[in-house]
């Protein structure tokens, strides 16, 4: 899951580009992990006014979960520091669409260890990179139910799956 500006680029097609626009706008807000955050933040502001997406990714509110990062920037942007839970809590509370956790695989665990992901949106690609970040680490356990899957051009599947906890999604 890790950089993948470096090794997803080729598969990309209309069919990823309208799930991605499909998700982002029934998203309330970003959920984010401070890698991927500062990433966003250096690129989409300088994107503002080029076409919906990018509106809509500026728009959005963000929500970066971090202990380093000491100012958020980017357009309604909020640092989270503390009790991830009862942040997340707070924030699904506020809202009534999803929040989308896009990359950041270190939250991704974190909120899977604290039972916050409710749905999991997973882009499979035909590829093999056998190194770098793990979405899922050793000893991570869900139990989860698959309800949808979708194969793209290309060979990209997306498999969508639930778990019975209230949560984010991810």
């Amino acid at each position: 899951m890790e950089a993948p500006e470096k090794w997803s680029i080729p598969f990309w097609n209309d069919e990823i580009a309208s799930f991605k626009r499909e998700e982002l706008f029934a998203a309330d807000a970003h959920l984010l992990g401070r890698v991927t955050y500062e990433a966003f933040a250096a690129s989409w502001p300088s994107r503002a006014g080029a076409d919906a997406f990018s509106d809509r990714m500026n728009e959005l509110p963000k929500y970066v979960v971090s202990k380093q990062l000491k100012k958020a920037e980017w357009k309604d942007s909020t640092i989270l520091r503390d009790d991830l839970p009862q942040a997340v809590a707070e924030i699904k509370r506020l809202g009534s669409g999803d929040l989308l956790v896009g990359g950041s695989a270190t939250l991704a665990q974190a909120l899977l260890t604290h039972d916050l992901v409710d749905e999991w949106r997973l882009l499979t690609y035909p590829a093999v990179l056998g190194d770098g970040k793990r979405l899922f680490k050793q000893g991570a356990k869900a139990k989860l139910r698959l309800v949808e899957a979708r194969a793209f051009a290309g060979g990209v599947a997306l498999l969508r799956y639930q778990d019975d906890h209230g949560g984010t999604r991810a």
